[in-house]
């Protein structure tokens, strides 16, 4: 499924604003609900503004003897983006000077835009320079720049807390695989996951799929303060479809629960894995992660953008990813995700000494061999009670024992059942709540 929908969403030319992402977002919509809001050209998002919408039907260059050189509709990585409406014959020195070529990727054609300045060129690889031989040729540009709107598709799903999980994506790249169709495919499979689990989920959970920086501006102009007040927990879904080993790059404040749930399940997870340090370079951790927000977001890469060859050229295409790694990734996020879900913070309310626990069927009356299931559970029950004492959650305890904090969860609501645990979590999260 995933390289079917890789097919129908690649050839699809995308920018920040357009009908490439509506169309985009309806294939996707196919897998899971997610509703398409327009914001009109002109919208002010802080120090940002939302520009005119960009349309393309054609754009080619022709030489002088009627021969095309470059065409739009053979790759859309051809037309700068944002390209401005032209039609006439230039000489091949002006041509030049709005040719754009990667010298040190000579069969690469490059991804050059220009959102908010008016102007207009064409991308080739640098290998085919010696073909641009004549003094004159035919430029046309049949783009359309309007007053339009910018569409940005969320999608929701409702947990039993008010608190969120978000997960946020961008959809405004044309052609490429790594930097852009990897993050809104892995996304959309963790929302169907999700979906299945409706009704069953201890969290909220809310999909963005934004045009980059300028998206999540916008949103954060519109629901910034609600955010703040529900998200416990996100993640950048990008550049998740390529490389051996993960990448994690933790939010802002570097201490959140995102980072270490995504820390705690990577670690785990014994994949090939590092960890880096927030930086204001990368997407959209950027504006999420500001003075303003705040918010507890980091992101969940492969390799990561600006670290592989191929980045921003027509090279990022679908000889770089496999439904493997995206399926490996899909799942990574969802371990993380049950992890969240799971996670909790008890109090033993048995503290003089150890509790009975045989007569209360929690431990074998006799000895002997037992079975690796048992011991599992004997150890995670005794490590419970001793280490739960209202500053430890799952995740802290599961660290000493070196497995994954959901899967004590099981033991932990034996517990609860039992009386001998108390959960103290929604009393913390309260008066987190009031203090901010």
């Amino acid at each position: 499924m995933l390289m079917d929908l890789f097919d129908r969403l690649f050839p699809i030319n995308r920018s920040i604003t357009g009908d490439g992402v509506r169309e985009s977002l309806s294939i996707l919509g196919e897998i899971v609900p997610i509703s398409q809001k327009e914001y009109p050209s002109g919208t002010e998002c802080f120090d940002w503004t939302v520009p005119k919408e960009w349309n393309v039907r054609s754009a080619f260059v022709k030489d002088g003897q009627g021969r095309t050189l470059i065409d739009f509709k053979e790759n859309n990585l051809h037309l700068m983006g944002y390209s401005t409406p032209f039609q006439g014959y230039v000489s091949r020195e002006e041509l030049m000077e709005h040719l754009y070529t990667r010298p040190d990727l000579p069969d690469a054609i490059p991804y050059v835009m220009s959102y908010y300045k008016e102007n207009w060129g064409f991308c080739v690889e640098h290998s085919r320079l010696a073909e641009f031989k004549d003094e004159w040729y035919e430029v046309v540009i049949d783009s359309e720049l309007k007053d339009g709107h910018m569409t940005i598709g969320e999608g929701f799903i409702q947990g039993s807390s008010g608190r969120e999980i978000l997960l946020s994506t961008y959809v405004c790249h044309p052609s490429m695989a790594i930097n852009e169709l990897s993050g809104p495919l892995v996304q959309t499979m963790v929302y169907r996951y999700l979906q299945q689990r409706e009704g069953d989920l201890k969290y909220s959970y809310r999909f963005l799929y934004v045009p980059e920086t300028i998206g999540s501006l916008l949103y954060l102009s519109q629901h910034g303060d609600e955010l703040k007040r529900n998200v416990a927990a996100g993640y950048v879904v990008t550049c998740v479809g390529h490389g051996e080993a993960f990448t994690y790059k933790k939010s802002k404040q570097a201490n959140t629960l995102a980072d270490k749930a995504a820390m705690h399940v990577l670690k785990q997870s014994g994949k090939l894995h590092k960890v880096v340090d927030w930086n204001p370079f990368g997407s959209d951790e950027r504006q999420y992660c500001s003075q303003a927000f705040k918010l507890p977001m980091g992101s969940l890469m492969r390799t990561m953008y600006g670290e592989y060859p191929e980045y921003h050229t027509s090279l990022d295409n679908r000889s770089l990813i496999s439904e493997e790694v995206l399926e490996e990734t899909v799942q990574m996020y969802i371990d993380l995700i049950e992890t969240l879900e799971a996670n909790e913070t008890y109090e033993c309310t048995h503290i003089h000494g150890e509790p009975k626990l045989d007569k209360r069927g929690l431990y074998p009356y006799t000895g002997g061999t037992r079975t690796k299931a048992q011991q599992r559970q004997i150890s995670a029950i005794t490590n419970l009670l001793a280490f739960s004492d209202g500053s430890h959650d799952l995740m802290d305890i599961a660290e000493k024992l070196n497995v994954m904090g959901k899967d004590l969860r099981e033991a932990a609501l034996l517990l609860e059942q039992h009386g001998l645990l108390r959960n103290v979590s929604s009393a913390r999260y309260d008066l987190l709540t009031q203090m901010g």
